[in-house]
This record gives C-alpha cells, structure tokens and sequence, in this order.
C-alpha cells in the first residue's frame, strides 16, 4: 500500500480549533515537521481537511 510523506508549509495561527485538532491528529505540530501516513480514507479526508496547510507528496514502499 502506497504512504503518503505530510509536510507542514504553514502555521495554526488564527486556524480554527478544528483545524489545530486535525493537524494534531495528522501528527503535525510545527512547521516543517513531516511525517508518513497510510493512504486511507481516514488520512486523505483529513488532509483536504488542512491542504492549506501542508504539502502532500506520494511514496511507493
């Protein structure tokens, strides 16, 4: 199954508290902080969720 590597481009600053629970959620606390998810539905809605904020890039195992 593919990974999907998440990379915070930009702060919470003034995001709504959903936004903030997302990106905790996702596993981000600061800018670029960069982690690998599973690409499951649960991950993909949660990232459109906050695409503003991060940057989404495709890895293959």
């Amino acid at each position: 199954m593919a990974k999907l590597k998440i990379t915070q481009v930009k702060g919470l600053v003034g995001g709504t508290q959903r936004q903030k629970d997302t990106m905790r959620t996702l596993g981000l606390r600061r800018i670029g902080q960069t982690v690998e998810r599973e690409d499951r539905p649960e991950v993909v809605g949660a990232v459109r969720a906050v695409r503003h904020l991060v940057k989404v890039e495709e890895v293959e195992d």
